[in-house]
């Protein structure tokens, strides 16, 4: 029963042998495609150290994690971007049908000062007023992480009202 243990062993150290010999070969093919001064700093033994972390699985792990984390993340901020959307349209309707029955109920002299509180309104509901452009000068940062210039930002605040 011994020996068979220690074939058994000796059959898992060659092929974790084998393996860390492919790893360290792949490793150095990628550093020979390095500039001559990246590929003096990185030795025999940083590489061959390199390769059995790798070779550890840890690292994968690792990066495994983060990867589910980044998509959960990604998945929460879509959900939350589409309920927000849904909010504002919904609070738009309203807002319309408000002003819908204002205007039928009232009376026709009193209806272009009406309208134009409505409008003044509907402005302060989509932000864009004065404070928002002048907000909108600057970049600004979009829910998918990343910068917007002012006039993307604006185009996106005009599709957000629109919708």
């Amino acid at each position: 029963m011994e020996r068979y243990a220690a074939a058994v062993e000796e059959s898992d150290a060659a092929r974790q042998q084998e393996r860390h010999y492919q790893l360290l070969s792949a490793l150095q093919s990628l550093v020979k495609e390095l500039p001559s001064s990246f590929q003096q700093r990185l030795s025999y033994t940083t590489l061959s150290d390199l390769a059995l972390t790798l070779l550890d699985g840890t690292v994968f792990e690792i990066v495994q994690g983060l990867l589910e984390i980044q998509h959960l993340t990604e998945k929460s901020l879509y959900n939350q971007r589409l309920r927000l959307q849904n909010e504002h349209r919904v609070l738009r309707q309203a807002l319309r049908q408000k002003h819908l029955e204002a205007q039928q109920s009232c009376r026709p002299h009193n209806l272009p000062v009406l309208q134009a509180a409505q409008q003044r309104e509907l402005k302060l509901s989509s932000g864009s007023g004065r404070s928002s452009k002048q907000w909108t000068a600057r970049s600004s940062w979009s829910w998918t992480g990343r910068w917007l210039t002012s006039r993307a930002h604006l185009k996106r605040q005009e599709w957000l009202a629109s919708t």
